[in-house]
């Protein structure tokens, strides 16, 4: 069934887009924090669809809300007044840390990232932006060309100037061997030079926590300290938060925050988590600059009634249920045990993360060489043991991404980690 299905898919689907797995996988259902395929085999969940099923397979309480809501109406665009997108506007507002916020919803990600720049540009009045080394923002035109990951990079055609600056990845790079201070300090000084070389740019855009490219990020404080340099110059700071938002971390409910010395990011984007599975993304941003746009713009999808309710549903259960604290507990003793295995298994450079949001990055042993196949080997190999997880990684990296839903349970925790062990040991 799965041949003729993949079969199919080549047929009419691009070559481009990109599948797990020798045999591809259809994924049929799932219940919480596990997922069953065509031919009834069942999975223990730690990627949840790219970091999207953030609560839990067939949540009851999202399910319900998209039923109810369906029942009633699915869509009238933004041309009319939308109850369920003003009740997660406010919601989100008032939890986003921007004063005098105004959101916008999108559907997707990219589409949020996209609108960012948009707004960053036409407040600005440029078009130059400052992106982060081994960064990733999204498949459009316009985010594909701030994007820092030639992987995920197909074209260098762009209606923006970007600029790439150092500090998204604290263990590769020039300054890798410094303490944490000293490379704070130099990515600083790093940025600074850059703007000497440059007109104003419009705005700084930065994952707190690198998604595709491995999990990766700076010391706490970094984009404090950009903040200082960029504030004075009046330029803008974009926070993406689309992988990192809503708890992901643990410690923080927003990434940013981890950065939030000198106060919040002037523009938030996020998506993903906050709809479970559904099509939701936005952006938050003061209001002088989600209001600086000077001609008519609507959304025909982006906060439509069926996807608003089932955010609601989903970020209601999440407060509620304490799933930021859950992350950081249960993350922080997974971590802990992917530490101990890690330190057995020559492959394995480095265990890192927070929350739930772990990388585990694979080299050839002894070097600092990825090892892609290793990796390819890891994650076949847990899909037999009865998980999946992801990849990811940049410039001559590679990763497993683990992001289970965050209302993962300790016994599943273990029981993640045993079978990832086994897969470890078998490369």
């Amino acid at each position: 069934m799965n041949r003729d299905l993949f079969a199919r898919h080549r047929a009419v689907l691009p070559d481009w887009l990109a599948l797990y797995y020798e045999d591809p996988l259809e994924i049929t259902h799932g219940e919480g924090r596990h997922v069953w395929d065509t031919a009834g085999n069942k999975y223990l969940d730690f990627f949840g669809g790219i970091l999207t099923t953030m609560t839990a397979h067939a949540l009851p309480e999202v399910t319900k809300a998209v039923a109810e809501q369906a029942g009633r109406i699915i869509h009238s665009s933004t041309l009319y007044l939308n109850r369920p997108m003003v009740e997660l506007a406010e919601r989100v507002a008032q939890l986003s840390g921007i004063p005098d916020a105004r959101v916008f919803f999108t559907t997707s990600g990219t589409e949020a990232n996209d609108t960012a720049l948009l707004l960053a540009t036409a407040h600005r009045r440029s078009n130059t932006i400052l992106a982060m080394r081994n960064s990733y923002h999204g498949r459009s035109f316009s985010s594909v060309g701030i994007t820092g990951n030639r992987g995920w990079s197909p074209t260098s055609l762009s209606p923006l100037q970007t600029l790439y600056v150092h500090g998204g990845v604290r263990t590769r790079g020039p300054y890798a061997h410094l303490d944490d201070r000293d490379f704070i300090d130099a990515c600083v000084a790093d940025l600074l030079d850059l703007l000497g070389h440059t007109r104003a740019p419009a705005a700084l855009i930065a994952e707190p926590v690198q998604g595709v490219g491995g999990f990766t990020s700076p010391p706490d404080g970094l984009y404090a300290a950009f903040r200082e340099v960029l504030h004075e110059r009046g330029i803008l700071w974009i926070a993406d938060e689309v992988q990192t938002g809503w708890g992901r971390t643990g410690e923080h409910f927003w990434g940013w925050q981890a950065h939030g010395r000198n106060g919040p990011p002037d523009i938030v984007t996020f998506a993903k988590g906050i709809g479970n599975g559904m099509s939701v993304g936005g952006v938050v941003a003061r209001a002088e600059i989600m209001n600086c746009l000077d001609a008519n713009s609507i959304s025909t999808f982006g906060g439509t009634q069926v996807t608003m309710a089932a955010a609601l549903a989903n970020l209601n259960h999440l407060l509620e249920h304490d799933l930021q604290g859950n992350a950081r507990r249960v993350g922080g003793l997974l971590i802990e045990r992917l530490r101990a295995v890690a330190a057995q298994v020559p492959h394995v450079r480095e265990v890192r993360g927070r929350g739930l949001m772990i990388g585990v990055e694979l080299t050839r042993p002894g070097t600092d060489e990825a090892a892609p196949e290793a990796a390819s080997a890891v994650l076949e190999e847990a899909r037999a043991g009865g998980l999946l997880v992801g990849k990811g990684g940049g410039h001559g990296t590679s990763v497993l991404r683990i992001a289970p839903p965050m209302s993962l349970t300790v016994a599943e925790a273990e029981e993640g980690a045993a079978i990832l062990e086994r897969a470890l040991r078998s490369i």
